[in-house]
């Protein structure tokens, strides 16, 4: 028995020796050239600018429709220069404009009104009287004065959409001490009288439900322009 184990071992180990040479010697390291193309796809791989990190480029294709969308659903149209016989400054980025003209009287009229800064609920008018509806506010000031070194005369208003509403009427010293100014009485406790000709001096000077209006609309479009603008702002930044 021990011989024949001794005999089959010496078989087995002939036999792997016999696979193992002809392993050997039929797997050769191939003389074969890379192909060009593979030479070229590496380096073109190698040359190629890294890409952006996801989040990176996420953000850019995200920013990218949004600016799209906004330009091609709502675009903005070209802001006006005048209303009446007012200029309009507007500085892109400012959350504010300037109007400038002269009354009749040669008085020198100043409005600097803010984008929309605030809304209120009211009821809707007409079948949907049980709902509500937004009515957006614009923060006013007007300065009327009669000469350079002369105070000014100022109103502090409220640009509804369709109205305009005095909050303040003070007076203004150029050159005197801010941090004790009086504004005046609030303007709802001033008698009928009174209220009604303030309105009046502002309506001579173009000052009206009719600027409130035009307000409304012009803040609209720049709110659009100004937003666009952010939204190209922010994506050039992260592609940097």
């Amino acid at each position: 028995m021990a011989q024949f184990l001794r005999a089959t071992r010496r078989s087995f180990l002939t036999s792997y020796k016999t696979l193992i040479s002809q392993q050997q010697f039929s797997v050769q390291p191939s003389k074969t050239s890379i192909p060009n193309f593979l030479r070229q796809f590496s380096r073109s791989q190698m040359s190629e600018k890294p890409l952006e990190p996801p989040v990176e480029s996420n953000i850019s294709r995200i920013l990218d429709n949004k600016i799209d969308y906004q330009s091609e659903y709502a675009p903005p149209s070209q802001p006006v220069t005048k209303f009446k016989s007012f200029t309009v400054e507007d500085n892109p980025g400012e959350q504010w404009i300037t109007l400038r003209g002269k009354s009749a009287e040669g008085e020198n009229i100043k409005i600097v009104a803010t984008m929309i800064d605030g809304s209120v609920l009211v009821p809707k008018s007409g079948d949907n009287s049980n709902c509500e509806d937004v009515k957006l506010h614009i923060s006013l000031l007007v300065d009327i004065s009669k000469g350079e070194e002369c105070d000014l005369l100022e109103f502090v208003c409220s640009a509804w959409s369709d109205s305009l509403e005095i909050r303040k009427v003070y007076m203004f010293r150029r050159n005197g001490p801010l941090p004790h100014l009086y504004m005046g009485p609030d303007f709802k406790d001033l008698n009928n009288k009174l209220r009604n000709a303030l309105y009046d001096f502002l309506m001579a000077r173009l000052v009206t439900d009719e600027l409130s209006i035009f307000l409304h609309e012009y803040m609209i479009n720049k709110d659009r322009i100004e937003f666009i603008q952010w939204l190209r702002n922010v994506q050039s930044f992260i592609e940097k």
